[in-house]
């Protein structure tokens, strides 16, 4: 008989499969032994013809030294090592080698990532996001040239966000950038959950989990998720236009209807308002709906908390064509953050929106015995009004503009410049 075929018999094949795992497992090292539970007569018999004399009960515990002795000298001529993958099973694999080089190419990939952050312009977070996709496992199962791949698009996009934040774009366009497709960055990919992560690390927050955080997230960053899900709540705006759309939102206007428009809506046709018209941007929806109950005429916008991109691109096109704002918004810390982006974006005035109007607002809720809210969070500046960062903390109430309506109301109805000072009046 051949001696591959007199190897490759049935009776040897439990013992060359745990020879074969043994080997893979230390490293192709020829050392330790191999146990065959119960062997079968006919196995006792062929590994005694290889190997010698065999216990007759018991489970046999078979020597890698001795048997690869054994082949050398026997007619096979060749060690364990050149025998087993001629007996099936293909080519031996070094298992601790290959963990060990695809650990070395990993540790190479993400020192290769970490050293193009410091040129990309993102901040400190960054160091961090890089640490907490990797504890996490986001590109675990990805072989490392495709993480590094992925990773330097996740540095690409998140600078790019960084360094223009004032900037709106849509995801899939920043996608198509990026990664050559428009779904690049879709909700199931993952770049998307690595940016994401980027996200959260900068913004300070948990990493989203639901759709809606997602959004949120991505809308806070300026991006679009797409044209029609996100909305922003207008009102009384009359526009000169004689397009189909500017015509239904005049109409909605004259009825005291409120509108939400889409960001396809706006790409599609932008809206455009007489030259020097003062446009009053609210932070609460409830606002928008007392103003139509009362058939207030003045115009007005909702930012809706913090603004998403389709109420930033209303408002660059209403500027853009020269119309004048006044904000105001909720008096809590979160709410003076997002006064002090719209102000300074568009050059806005404060409406009833300083340390005066804080002051009288505490007073009223106060004499009404109605419970007070206390401010949390970080203290914000408020450099329209030094003033009024220093009366919220000494006063350490929060004011939401549910409390102040029908102040706000009553500038809605008697005049654009009501609520306004002086130097907002005159000067912008």
């Amino acid at each position: 008989m051949e001696p591959l075929a007199f190897l490759a018999q049935p009776a040897f094949a439990r013992m060359w499969t745990a020879v074969r795992h043994r080997l893979e497992r230390e490293g192709l090292a020829v050392r330790g032994r191999v146990r065959l539970a119960d062997p079968a007569p006919e196995e006792r018999e062929a590994i005694g013809l290889l190997l010698g004399p065999v216990r007759h009960r018991g489970d046999l515990w078979v020597s890698l030294p001795d048997l690869d002795a054994r082949l050398r000298v026997s007619a096979a001529g060749a060690g364990l090592l050149d025998v087993v993958p001629l007996l099936g099973g293909g080519p031996l694999v070094d298992r601790p080698g290959l963990r060990a080089a695809k650990a070395s190419a990993r540790e190479q990939a993400w020192a290769e990532v970490e050293a193009a952050l410091a040129p990309s312009g993102l901040g400190e977070w960054a160091g961090e996001w890089i640490a907490e996709v990797r504890r996490a496992g986001v590109v675990a199962r990805l072989t490392p040239e495709n993480a590094v791949r992925l990773l330097h698009q996740a540095v690409a996009v998140l600078a790019e966000l960084e360094l223009a934040q004032d900037a709106r774009r849509g995801r899939a366009e920043l996608a198509a950038r990026y990664t050559g497709t428009a779904h690049g960055l879709d909700d199931d990919t993952p770049l998307s959950r690595v940016v994401l992560r980027g996200l959260a690390a900068r913004a300070g927050r948990a990493v989203p989990t639901g759709a809606a955080e997602r959004r949120a997230l991505w809308a806070e960053a300026g991006v679009a998720v797409d044209a029609v899900s996100q909305t922003v709540l207008t009102y009384g705006l009359r526009p000169t236009g004689r397009d189909l759309r500017s015509r239904q939102l005049a109409e909605r206007s004259r009825a005291c209807a409120e509108t939400h428009l889409t960001a396809r809506d706006l790409r599609v046709q932008p809206i455009a308002l007489p030259p020097g018209t003062l446009v009053r941007i609210c932070e609460n929806p409830r606002v928008v709906e007392a103003a139509a109950d009362a058939a207030c005429a003045a115009p007005l916008v909702c930012v809706n908390g913090n603004p998403a991109t389709v109420v930033f691109t209303l408002l660059d096109a209403l500027a853009a064509t020269g119309a004048l704002f006044a904000y105001h918004g909720d008096f809590d810390w979160p709410g003076i953050a997002i006064a002090a982006r719209v102000l300074a974006r568009y050059q806005a005035v404060p409406w009833r929106f300083r340390a005066r109007d804080y002051e009288d607002a505490v007073a009223e809720v106060r004499e009404r015995d109605a419970p007070e809210r206390a401010l949390s969070g970080p203290a914000a500046p408020t450099p329209w009004d030094p003033a009024l960062a220093t009366a919220m903390e000494a006063a350490g109430v929060a004011v939401h503009e549910e409390s102040v309506l029908a102040t706000l109301l009553a500038d809605l109805a008697e005049g654009e410049r009501e609520g306004l000072g002086r130097a907002d009046v005159h000067g912008r």
